[in-house]
């Protein structure tokens, strides 16, 4: 549906820095091929939209390599030599700091259980962060779910396939010949009063929309509750409609992140 195709290059046609989420490493993703086509790194792109925009920014004269070694000296960890010889460099704080026996970082040192939500960090005038006002004063359970209901009997979960974990890998010929089509897993005993057989057709709809999908009876599945692995891409459907027409695209609370879809939905054979 785009009207301007800009195609980026992989994490290895690229020079770039990490930190990996759940660990305290400074590592080092190195350029290891060259990118094909007319693939550009989202650095080339920026710096060029800076040019023809006029604007000034150090950065925008710097290449990768030279970005990474002023990250790392500007932050106190050494410099790009360094990290190539070392390949990783460990941030972890001493045992005190990390384990907090010094204390957190308030006046007092002490742990605050009650956050103020409505002045969370990074708040701009701006932007959606969702129902910040509904979010419990204190650390509780928060009945956000859809529940199903007589309209909506069954809960939806799009869990990723196990063939594409996410969108880079529903393009390569393997994995779209393992999955084959997008299907819904449904417990038998949920499938029989419906009419519903294994590799029959049904539409699962809400609110929101309606997709079709066929069907793999699986009694694995909890009852109650269906499941169509993903992500497939919208025109791998038989309408063109895509799983995430029955998601929600809410903000939600307190950054107004992605969400963890719980959706409820009708399932009724196609015809």
């Amino acid at each position: 549906m785009a009207d301007i195709v800009l195609p980026a290059t992989m994490f290895t046609e690229h020079d770039d820095l990490y930190q990996a989420g759940g660990s305290q490493y400074i590592l080092l993703g190195p350029k290891l091929v060259e990118a094909p086509g007319e693939c550009r790194s989202n650095h080339d792109v920026i710096c060029a939209l800076a040019k023809r925009l006029g604007a000034e920014h150090p950065g925008f004269d710097m290449s990768p390599r030279e970005l990474i070694d002023w990250t790392l000296q500007n932050s106190g960890w050494g410099s790009l030599e360094r990290l190539e010889r070392e390949k990783w460099i460990d941030c972890q704080p001493d045992f005190e700091k990390a384990h907090y026996l010094d204390g957190f970082k308030w006046p007092d040192g002490k742990f605050r259980f009650k956050p103020d939500w409505s002045h969370v960090p990074f708040k701009s005038a701006t932007s959606t962060f969702g129902p910040v006002a509904e979010i419990p004063s204190l650390p509780d359970y928060w009945p956000v779910i859809e529940v199903e209901d007589a309209a909506h009997p069954f809960r939806l979960a799009t869990s990723p396939s196990r063939s594409f974990l996410n969108s880079t890998f529903n393009e390569t010929p393997t994995s779209r010949a393992r999955e084959q089509h997008p299907t819904v897993m449904i417990h038998p005993d949920d499938a029989a009063p419906l009419g519903v057989t294994d590799g029959g057709k049904v539409v699962l709809g809400n609110t929101r929309g309606e997709v079709r999908l066929r069907v793999k009876l699986f009694d694995g599945v909890r009852r109650g509750v269906v499941i169509a692995e993903s992500i497939w891409p919208n025109d791998a459907y038989e309408d063109g409609c895509g799983i995430n027409t029955l998601t929600g695209s809410d903000p939600i609370a307190p950054y107004g992140g992605a969400a963890f879809h719980d959706n409820r939905v009708w399932v009724k054979p196609a015809h």
